[in-house]
């Protein structure tokens, strides 16, 4: 399933944020923030929940947009900047 790869401009920083599903066996998503190729931090959203959905490969795909949108958000916010 296809991911998400970004680069955001924050106060002359430049940040890069993946976000991909992790795959059946792991059933989570992970975001990774880097920021001069180095890992600042991640993010899982585990979706075990919704194991049993019959639209689940969409889900996931609407899970990981969103997941990728609120981290784009949070470095925008500067939720990052003390990295």
């Amino acid at each position: 399933m296809p991911g998400y790869n970004t680069d955001v401009k924050h106060n002359e920083a430049l940040f890069h944020v993946q976000t991909q599903d992790k795959g059946r066996g792991a059933n989570y998503i992970e975001s990774i923030v880097y920021k001069s190729g180095r890992v600042l931090t991640s993010k899982k959203y585990f979706y075990t929940a919704f194991l049993s959905s019959k639209n689940l490969g969409e889900k996931i795909q609407q899970l990981i947009k969103e997941q990728h949108n609120t981290v784009i958000k949070e470095i925008e916010e500067g939720r990052f900047d003390h990295l």
